[in-house]
């Protein structure tokens, strides 16, 4: 993987970049549709390719628990195996595992978690996610580790950001070990709560350890939107300047725009799959739910300033009336939209950043998309 940053607004941190891997070619600031289980649900990757997305994140948890790693690797890995021509990016499955407090154990050596699937037991290690990782072949691969719940106190949070650093160093030994480079990338991730000190220290010792990116998680937990601001800044701050910086899991688009004006350059999130299709549509004016009876007979495009498929093509109250009626149409063509919302957002971002004008840019996206008292 390469990674360059190509310029960085004169009065903000934002900057614009592109990363380079075996798969392809990615833009910064970029947003990473999640297609979990390897598909985008609904979305095909020819529509998803027409949509402006570049990388495509999905989950190990998930691939390893059905249909295996092993199955992965045998149609020659993730982007050969769901025919997607693009980066790759795999989860370690630490979040999915953090979620389900009653199904798993965790331990210094890793963690025992009962499959969500069929209650089997299962053992993950540092190591082992490694291992996983390099079957399902992504282009960039995560380390685990412990996402930490909100609220939580300094003890906990720091025995925490402990375990997530000691299992970033074994995790990084058994990279090595195994020989994964350089057709794969291995981000360490930024943990410490809410609490500067724990991430300034966890950003020091990833940095000490040498990953090719670092990724600032356990944020969007619940915590205040100025807490999550002021330790994506801390995080930033410290981490190289030559390096992807990938906050996970935050899909707000004003908290989007916000943390690229802190200098992060890679983002994700299910929120514009999963509104979609449950009717909730973004656009240039705030967040729509098209199944409310208001559009009942609202024959305008979802947004008058997108250009998708959908917008070109069909109104809200058609929309409405397939969500209604129950029909399948009615996914693919809302995530669809929402998709290509977000990448206009991010390539209009990027821009704006090459040209030294983001923070107008930001001003003028926040001002319109409050507009309408649509804002989730």
């Amino acid at each position: 993987m390469e990674f360059e940053v190509l310029h960085t607004d004169k009065r903000s941190g934002a900057r614009a970049g592109i990363l380079k891997t075996p798969n392809g070619v990615a833009h910064t600031p970029v947003f990473m549709t999640v297609g979990t289980q390897g598909t985008v649900k609904a979305v095909p990757p020819r529509e998803l390719k027409e949509a402006g997305v570049e990388v495509v994140l999905s989950n190990m948890y998930h691939l390893y628990l059905r249909p295996g790693a092993d199955t992965v690797a045998r149609a020659g890995g993730l982007a050969r195996f769901m025919s997607w021509d693009g980066p790759t990016l795999t989860d370690s499955g630490g979040y999915q595992i953090f979620s389900m407090a009653d199904l798993r154990k965790i331990t210094p050596e890793g963690v025992t978690f009962k499959s969500h699937l069929d209650g089997s037991e299962h053992f993950l290690t540092p190591e082992k996610v490694m291992e996983l990782q390099g079957k399902i072949g992504a282009d960039i691969i995560m380390v685990l580790d412990e996402c930490a719940s909100y609220p939580i106190s300094f003890d906990k949070a720091r025995k925490s950001t402990d375990l997530t650093i000691e299992w970033a160093r074994r995790s990084r030994s058994e990279f090595e070990r195994l020989g994964l480079g350089p057709e794969q990338a291995v981000f360490g991730i930024v943990q410490g709560s809410t609490y500067e000190t724990l991430r300034k220290r966890c950003v020091e010792d990833l940095i000490r350890i040498g990953f090719d990116g670092y990724a600032i998680g356990g944020l969007s937990v619940g915590e205040p939107k100025s807490a999550m601001f002021e330790m994506v800044t801390v995080s930033t701050d410290m981490l190289p300047e030559d390096s992807p910086r990938y906050l996970m899991g935050v899909g707000f688009p004003e908290d989007i725009v916000e943390c690229v004006g802190r200098g992060v350059d890679m983002f994700d999130c299910v929120m514009p799959t999963r509104n979609a299709r449950n009717g909730s549509l973004f656009t240039s004016r705030g967040k729509i739910v098209v199944r409310n009876a208001m559009y009942a007979e609202d024959l305008s495009p979802v947004d008058s300033e997108c250009d998708c498929y959908t917008c070109r093509n069909f109104t809200r109250a058609y929309l409405r009336h397939l969500f209604n009626a129950g029909e399948l149409l009615a996914a693919n063509l809302a995530t669809l939209h929402n998709v290509t919302f977000y990448q206009k957002m991010i390539k209009e971002m990027r821009t704006a950043i090459m040209e030294d004008r983001f923070p107008e840019w930001r001003d003028s996206f926040l001002a319109r998309s409050q507009r309408t008292g649509h804002r989730e």
